[in-house]
């Protein structure tokens, strides 16, 4: 009698370098599933939720191709997973495991409904969870020191998977059937190759180019990874740490590999500071600050290097790194305004939203996580903008009321004399507001704040 697996696909939505993939072509016949969870969609923004979609079609059209298909169901994974299991006669279901206590809870759930064993991998990180340790055997909270371990350990090598035959999903279970017929178009794990190699010559610049979000330097893979349309080890091996700029790139995998060890060590990272004397700083709250968080979603905080990337992330659902650390900056040290309402918002927006980065990256902008930047860091978003975009090309993209003033006021509308307003076509408070804070003052506040937070100081003057 025939071997036969069930692979339950969720945010690894490809074959290559896939370890979950691999282990299941060990079988004679295998059966690919993925699982609509309702309350999923209902939490995602509108971009992720249609490249969610995009990659479960990518993934399904890669197995029609090899002679396969795609069981795509609607329904809670408890209920639906051990009755295909069932059905198929499967003897092993297998999974790519994920960090989060949500998804902890849910595997655990299935787990026990289960009549068979659930084999779980990790094919969403370069090096998985609990593998990256100190001498001591704990997670480094410092990353520089988590940096040279990740980079030390050996990457695990996968075998290719064996030929196997992919059994096609009955009638009325396609992605189709599942969703309705307003798909939107496939993007497979060919898609994020070619965008990979298309960024690869560039990769020698990336930290020169890097934070300057008017030029095309970054390799816009975030959420090519966050899908799992690309492994991270695969991107890993293909970049290489040949030359600096090369080097550079990969540290940012190992960011990434750093906070979802996080996550995996502290599942409420999305609810509590990683330093928790931070969490007794009083945020800004009532009609006043939800009205400073209404300007700051809606960028109409009247300052450009604020608006302009808040603007592009209700349009398109991306932004640039570095904007995020401008914005998230400028949420918490200049409105005081609590990092999780910015970091919800973030995540329910961005196509790459994940709770892991998202948070992570939050609590590192905040000062309130490990490694952080110290919390007395505090970005001027105006010298941010001047050094970031000095042309103001990025900022008359996104904020074209603002794109006939000159290269210096453009960063600074308020600071501009009358006539060069006027000249512009600019009256501050109607075509562009007037900034809702001063940022001179809004430093003193915040720094007497997270002082106050800290355990055995009095407070200082400011």
């Amino acid at each position: 009698m025939s071997s036969r697996a069930l692979i339950w696909f969720r945010r690894d939505l490809r074959l290559g370098d896939n370890p979950a993939w691999t282990s299941a072509c060990t079988r004679d016949k295998v059966s690919a599933l993925v699982v609509l969870e309702p309350t999923l969609p209902a939490a995602a923004g509108p971009y992720r939720r249609r490249a969610y979609l995009s990659a479960v079609a990518g993934l399904e059209q890669t197995l029609l191709s090899r002679g396969g298909g795609l069981r795509v169901l609607k329904g809670n994974p408890a209920r639906e997973v051990p009755k295909v299991a069932a059905e198929v006669g499967a003897e092993v279901v297998v999974v790519n495991s994920d960090v989060t206590r949500w998804s902890k809870q849910r595997d655990n759930l299935v787990k026990s409904r289960l009549d068979i064993p659930m084999e779980t991998h990790w094919g969403t990180l370069v090096h998985p969870p609990r593998s990256v340790l100190t001498a001591a055997g704990r997670l480094s909270r410092v990353f520089t020191a988590f940096y040279r371990r990740w980079m030390a350990k050996p990457l695990d090598i996968e075998a290719p998977p064996q030929q196997t035959e992919i059994l096609a999903p009955p009638p009325g279970t396609a992605l189709a059937d599942a969703y309705g017929p307003d798909l939107p178009p496939a993007w497979t794990e060919r898609h994020a190759w070619d965008r990979l190699e298309r960024w690869l010559p560039e990769a020698d610049q990336y930290p020169e180019n890097r934070d300057f979000p008017a030029r095309d330097a970054t390799s816009k893979l975030s959420a090519e990874l966050r899908f799992g349309l690309l492994s991270p080890r695969a991107v890993m091996e293909s970049v290489g740490d040949h030359t600096p700029g090369r080097a550079a790139y990969v540290r940012q995998l190992a960011w990434r590999d750093w906070f979802a060890h996080l996550t995996f060590e502290n599942p409420d990272i999305d609810q509590k500071s990683l330093r928790p004397e931070f969490d007794q700083i009083r945020w800004a709250s009532g009609p006043d600050a939800d009205s400073d968080f209404e300007a700051w979603r809606t960028g109409r905080t009247g300052f450009p290097i604020v608006d302009a990337p808040m603007r592009e992330l209700a349009a398109t659902g991306r932004m640039h790194n570095r904007l995020r650390m401008i914005t998230a900056s400028f949420l918490i040290k200049d409105l005081l305004i609590d990092w999780r309402r910015g970091e919800r918002w973030f995540r329910k927006m961005l196509i790459d939203g994940d709770l892991p980065q998202n948070c992570g990256n939050w609590q590192w902008v905040a000062g309130v996580g490990p490694d952080a930047a110290p919390y007395f860091r505090i970005f001027n978003p105006i010298k941010q903008s001047h050094r970031f975009d000095p042309n103001g090309h990025y900022l008359r993209k996104w904020l074209p009321e603002l794109a006939l003033l000159d290269n210096r006021a453009i960063h600074a509308p308020w600071e501009a004399n009358p006539s060069t307003l006027a000249a512009a076509d600019i009256v501050l408070g109607t075509t562009y507001p007037r900034p809702i804070v001063d940022h001179a003052e809004a430093r003193k506040a915040t720094l007497h704040a997270y002082r106050n937070a800290l355990p055995h100081r009095p407070p200082r003057r400011t």
